[in-house]
């Protein structure tokens, strides 16, 4: 369902700006940073505690891509940078994209 039109409606907190994944006992978790500041933390609840990290990276992707049509009307890309394998976490940066609204952004997720 998407949010109605609403020209007085902001959302809470800007576009987001980078995100972190971490592999943890419990679960996969990630924190996304806005441009405004603010931070938003959470997991992967649909993600087994042992997906590969693939798996995981492309789950993080596609919730980020959605919240950013949802709530700014904006298509983002996340690219993910080099992993820290020992330590269980990556991070990404989040940059919006123009597209001409016929197809989906590119989801990077290597």
């Amino acid at each position: 369902m998407r949010r109605q039109s609403d020209d007085k409606w902001q959302p809470p907190f800007g576009m987001p700006k980078d995100i972190v994944l971490l592999a943890t006992p419990e679960g996969w978790r990630h924190s996304i940073g806005y441009e405004k500041g603010s931070m938003i933390c959470g997991g992967l609840a649909e993600i087994p505690v042992d997906a590969a990290p693939l798996e995981a990276k492309g789950a993080a992707t596609t919730m980020v891509v959605r919240l950013a049509r949802e709530f700014h009307g904006t298509d983002v890309e996340v690219t993910w940078n080099d992993p820290v394998e020992e330590a269980r976490s990556w991070t990404g940066l989040i940059t919006p994209i123009e597209t001409d609204g016929s197809a989906p952004p590119h989801l990077s997720v290597e």
